[in-house]
């Protein structure tokens, strides 16, 4: 399909020994074709680029995500395939075979998917800039976040979230029994590439996290806070696949409003120094930020309304 040559099908644009320099080149990858067959060498480079570092087990090495983005491109759409979909199928029944398949984002960038865990093979960097249409789906879950309940906030936002970010055995306690909660509204553990397992903890909130005297309708108070991430440090929780009761390692707090400057430092404070290390900080713009630029779905009731026209004569 690189090459482009017959047994691909029309739907790839034939490259000559200049032009597979120039792929390449476009795949940041310093290789220059060197008149051999074209088919063989460009089979070599490719066992070259599958031995280059991963970033996990999982994930294959960058350069060949940019080599299926370039392969894909839909400036090298041919006749009879303008959204090349035919040359997505193609690419497809080759990367299934190996548990990955290829698809188009709403940029209509090619991304590869890992089927079996639903992986995005890329590094996310929620800092970048958004595009345009990242930015309208970020301003609808933003609205979303607005007027949804602290439930809504965990079991549509955070648990897809986290999930897609590689933590898993993720347990929510609900807000229906707090008996059993002891400061957690979610744990989860996270497996390091050595094989070793972290166990983190999560306190959400759905509005506002302030340290203000008397807090407002809608915000939460870091006191409250406080006392809920000591109680999660300090409980243990019961793994099922360990059959033995382990320690959280590390707190999320997670607010679906701002968390000003003034509380962090307040519990900062408050905790000690070796407590201190072990809590984390989301808030909106965070969990905005992750969710966007992990290419998640939006949760139903955060879709915008589809607008009907109605063409009936009102007569």
């Amino acid at each position: 399909m690189i090459c482009g040559d017959e047994d691909a099908g029309p739907y790839f644009p034939y490259r000559s020994s200049s032009y597979l320099t120039e792929f390449f080149e476009d795949c940041d990858l310093e290789y220059v074709h060197d008149g051999t067959t074209r088919w063989r060498w460009v089979a070599d480079r490719l066992k070259e680029v599958m031995a280059l570092p991963q970033q996990s087990p999982q994930l294959p090495p960058d350069p060949f995500i940019r080599i299926i983005r370039t392969l894909l491109d839909t400036g090298e759409a041919q006749p009879g395939d303008d959204d090349r979909a035919i040359a997505l199928g193609a690419v497809n029944t080759v990367l299934r075979r190996e548990g990955w398949e290829a698809f188009y984002d709403d940029d209509a960038i090619a991304q590869l998917r890992h089927i079996k865990t639903n992986t995005i093979a890329q590094l996310v960097n929620p800092h970048r800039p958004l595009s345009s249409v990242e930015i309208a789906r970020g301003k609808h879950l933003s609205d979303y976040l607005d007027r949804c309940s602290e439930d809504e906030l965990i079991e549509e936002v955070l648990l897809p979230l986290f999930r897609q970010l590689g933590f898993h055995r993720i347990t929510a306690a609900g807000h229906k029994d707090k008996a059993l909660e002891y400061g957690k509204d979610v744990w989860m553990k996270y497996t390091l590439p050595t094989l070793h397992v972290l166990y983190f903890g999560i306190q959400a909130k759905k509005g506002k996290l302030d340290s203000a005297g008397v807090s407002k309708s809608g915000n939460a108070n870091v006191a409250e806070i406080h006392n809920q991430v000591s109680m999660m440090l300090g409980h243990e929780i019961f793994d099922p696949e360990l059959n033995r009761r382990v320690l959280v390692d590390h707190a999320f707090i997670v607010a679906g409003g701002e968390i000003t400057k003034q509380a962090r430092n307040w519990l900062g404070e408050k905790l000690d120094a070796s407590k201190r290390s072990q809590v984390m900080f989301m808030d909106r713009t965070d969990v905005l930020n992750l969710f966007i630029t992990t290419n998640l779905p939006l949760p139903a009731n955060a879709l915008p309304e589809e607008h009907t026209v109605d063409d009936e004569i009102p007569f």
